[in-house]
């Protein structure tokens, strides 16, 4: 797999980054204009704990997911049958509203000849759900990263998540919960394969 495929967008140049003391003057204009004293002994630190919280919650603009797959093992005894890793805990942003979505993602895939560890399978979520995200977005970025890296037979994944955009403001429909998926390979066209998948998801 060579560099160019591996790299993502967000390694391929962009507008220098705002610093953090810029950050945090945004946070203490966004206080001042919820209608509260950012100066006030309660919110002092308010706008440095913001960004150091922002810095972890979009931590995945700062590394590449795909270089996780990077390194895989062709010494698998013969094993050709279904790798699937389910709840694997999401964490991610709303893009439009910039409020937080939880949930849970099954990942899986058909080896052709290796696999790759299953802890780098959770970094690959974990790395593209750390930015500004949509669900359906996110559920593409990461079975294309394991298909175009990999190139297993097949890849599933799915992600059931809430959205505090909807569960907390405008319907506020508590306990609402999208599913998003995306099969390629055997996983979307050979039945037996798909159905195996699915089971196995909903046994998470």
């Amino acid at each position: 797999m060579s560099l160019v495929n591996l790299l993502s967008p967000h390694e391929s140049g962009s507008e220098p980054r705002p610093t953090a003391a810029e950050a945090e003057q945004a946070v203490r204009l966004l206080i001042a204009w919820a209608g509260d004293d950012p100066d006030r002994e309660g919110l002092r630190e308010t706008p440095a704990r913001v960004v150091r919280s922002y810095a972890e919650l979009f931590a995945g603009y700062d590394e590449n997911p795909r270089r996780h797959l990077a390194r895989t093992f062709e010494e698998v005894g013969g094993y050709d049958d279904l790798v699937v890793l389910t709840g694997i805990r999401v964490v991610s942003v709303c893009e439009h509203h910039m409020l937080p979505v939880i949930g849970v993602a099954h990942v899986g895939y058909l080896p052709r000849n290796r696999v790759v560890g299953i802890s780098k399978l959770a970094r690959v979520v974990q790395g593209y759900a750390r930015r500004l995200q949509i669900q359906e977005k996110l559920t593409a970025d990461i079975a294309d990263a394991i298909q175009d890296v990999l190139d297993p037979l097949g890849v599933g994944v799915i992600i059931e998540a809430e959205h505090s955009c909807m569960t907390l403001r405008g319907v506020n429909s508590t306990g609402a919960r999208l599913s998003t998926s995306r099969l390629l390979g055997s996983l979307r066209d050979d039945h037996r394969q798909r159905g195996e998948f699915l089971r196995a998801c909903r046994g998470a």
